[in-house]
């Protein structure tokens, strides 16, 4: 079934597709009798499922990545197509447009997607006032950044109002230093800067007693040694994790030819082309920090092997988003079932 939308769907602009599956979504499970029977064909309840992490109970370990439901407008709709979490954002203290259109395209060759986005978003204000109307069916992260026109020095601010005006309303934050389509975004990444940025966000925490772990995403581009400096930075700060990867600018092992790769210009890639370095940069962290923090490992997700390949990394959790763009809700009943045979595998010795 889903092929055959997929098929009809790809042939639209993906930004228009994006926003009209969305409403057809919401249409769709407000149909009398429709939702439990969606819920029961896509979403995979067992106790083995559920995974404790920095405190917060998941009922399974699949997540969405933020950049889907950037405004909060179908977490209970995606929650009932299987995920056990949904990362919302990235929020912006003030809502912005993000960048010119068109900002998303479709490398099908590569099962993959580039997008510039640039953290388009509805602003922290009105983000907020859906979550209170809100009665969650699933774990919500609120993925936070900076408005694109606040110069870096002044970063921390924007950060501070989003952590303020979210904390209330979302289980875990994501501090977003990593996107490459907001114009110097990732010369936060560096140790000084990001360091000053989650001590600020961490005495903050402290301060209103609030126990909402804060996890850090980090690009998938960066060097040995700047992956050691994560490693530094997580454990000086106390952070409670990191989510392994956000998009990548290398375009090095793409199959669509150069030529349309240029001709789309900037923005960052996700889908298959990231598995492996994602993979990657799981094992290195885990390795390097002997497990000492919580991983959720994201990049090129199409697959129940594929997810059970990150958790055998050493990531804790998983999230999907141009996976479940090209294979439905059905990657996440298959990931969930791939992960339950694993632990049983393992419950069994």
């Amino acid at each position: 079934m889903y092929p055959l939308l997929r098929w009809f769907l790809f042939k639209f602009d993906p930004e228009k597709v994006h926003y009209f599956t969305f409403r057809l979504l919401g249409f769709w499970l407000k149909v009398p009798f429709v939702k439990p029977i969606w819920k029961s064909i896509y979403c995979v309840k067992n106790p083995l499922l559920e995974t404790t992490v920095a405190g917060i109970k998941f009922p399974n370990p699949v997540g969405l990545a933020a950049g889907f439901d950037k405004n909060a407008l179908r977490i209970n709709e995606l929650a009932a197509c299987g995920f056990g979490f949904v990362e919302i954002g990235t929020v912006t203290p003030v809502g912005q447009d993000g960048n010119p259109k068109p900002r998303l395209f479709r490398l099908l060759e590569d099962q993959a997607i580039i997008n510039r986005m640039g953290f388009n978003n509805d602003g922290a204000d009105v983000i907020v006032e859906r979550l209170k109307k809100l009665n969650p069916a699933c774990i919500i992260g609120g993925n936070i950044g900076k408005n694109k026109v606040t110069p870096n020095e002044e970063a921390t601010s924007d950060y501070l109002k989003c952590y303020h005006a979210l904390e209330a309303y979302v289980d875990y934050f994501v501090v977003n230093v990593s996107s490459p389509n907001t114009p110097n975004l990732r010369e936060l990444q560096d140790k000084e800067p990001l360091t000053a940025l989650l001590r600020t966000l961490m005495d903050e925490r402290a301060k209103k007693g609030s126990s909402k772990p804060i996890f850090l995403k980090i690009a998938p581009d960066l060097t040995d040694s700047q992956l050691d400096d994560i490693v530094d930075i997580v454990n000086e700060t106390k952070i409670a994790g990191v989510i392994a990867t956000n998009t990548t600018i290398e375009r090095g092992n793409l199959v669509t030819s150069s030529a349309e790769v240029e001709a789309i210009g900037a923005g960052g890639v996700s889908g298959k082309p990231l598995a492996k370095r994602a993979t990657e940069v799981i094992a290195y962290l885990y390795r390097k920090s002997n497990g000492s923090f919580p991983i959720i490992g994201v990049g090129g997700i199409y697959s129940g092997e594929d997810a059970v390949e990150k958790l055998l990394a050493g990531a804790s959790l998983v999230q999907v988003y141009s996976g479940f763009i090209y294979q439905g809700p059905a990657l996440v009943k298959r990931i969930n079932k791939a992960v339950l045979k694993k632990r049983k595998e393992i419950a069994h010795g």
